[in-house]
């Protein structure tokens, strides 16, 4: 890891980017990787930092994500500090940001409020000096759909229903791996690869269903709650989000496989059950 850190050609650089190029020795621990990138957090004298290096098949827009970070730290977002990115040796893009804790491991009712807030905030940011990304809904959400008739079909009909637009500021994969906690409490919002242009009911759907489905009823309530409270928002408005939410897991599933605990299939059919845009569909 220490030769390809010496390899980067950084197209924007910091205090750190330069220190990283000068050191003789780094602590270099490996972090839970992604499914398009491998993550590490370096330890210099009296520094910390984390490096996120993509692979050659994920070809995500890292200078755009570097000045997203910075124009969401300039209003005050709870985002890691950008400190440099560019390409390694191998053309492989890579990102260096501060490290910021570590990820949430138990929530409370005022820490599920809290993380609902944040979110809420990100979408009443307006950032006028970026030309934010639009994506179409279902290319960009739902890659290899084609192959899926059974899900297509169904997909189709719910976002003739939601109706998507593109007019807030979107994290595009909310949920509590993406939030780390510091020592003390602070709470940072990570991973911006998918920030775009888009919806911000779709993106607590997507957050509120990984919560439901992952969690325990009670905390999943809460967090949902905080979301129609604080957002504005009826749960009529959010359900055939969340229908859609759930078409993308089951997707993503077949794909490349999603997390799974003991718990999960028994949720994943109450979900189904109890959704009434979804509660037709078969289990597959």
């Amino acid at each position: 890891m220490l030769d390809r850190l010496r390899g980067i050609r950084w197209m924007a650089e910091s205090e750190m980017t330069v220190r990283l190029a000068e050191a003789g020795d780094s602590d270099i621990v490996p972090l839970a990787p992604g499914l398009e990138a491998e993550v590490a957090l370096i330890r210099l004298e009296n520094a910390e930092c984390v490096l996120k290096i993509w692979n050659r098949h994920s070809k995500p827009d890292i200078g755009f994500q570097y000045r997203l970070l910075r124009s969401l730290r300039d209003r005050g977002m709870p985002v890691s500090r950008p400190l440099g990115w560019g390409v390694d040796a191998s053309g492989n893009q890579v990102l260096l940001t501060s490290f910021d804790g570590t990820a949430i491991r138990e929530a409370d009712a005022d820490k599920l409020r809290r993380i609902a807030g944040l979110l809420l905030d990100i979408h009443r940011c307006r950032l006028d000096e970026l030309e934010l990304p639009r994506f179409e809904f279902v290319s960009y959400f739902f890659p290899d759909i084609d192959a899926h008739p059974d899900l297509k079909s169904e997909l189709a009909r719910l976002v003739e229903t939601a109706r998507p637009r593109q007019d807030a500021v979107i994290h595009g994969d909310y949920n509590f791996n993406n939030i780390l906690e510091a020592e003390d409490g602070r709470l940072t919002i990570i991973d911006w690869t998918n920030g775009q242009l888009g919806d911000a009911r779709y993106d607590i759907a997507w957050s509120v269903f990984l919560a439901d489905l992952y969690t325990d009823d009670e905390p999943a309530a809460i967090y949902r709650s905080a979301f129609l409270s604080g957002g504005g928002y009826r749960a009529e408005e959010l359900e055939p989000f969340e229908a859609i939410a759930l078409l993308r897991w089951m997707l993503l599933d077949r794909l490349v496989g999603m997390p799974r605990t003991e718990k999960t299939d028994g949720r994943l059919r109450r979900i189904l059950e109890t959704n009434r845009y979804i509660n037709h569909m078969a289990w597959r």
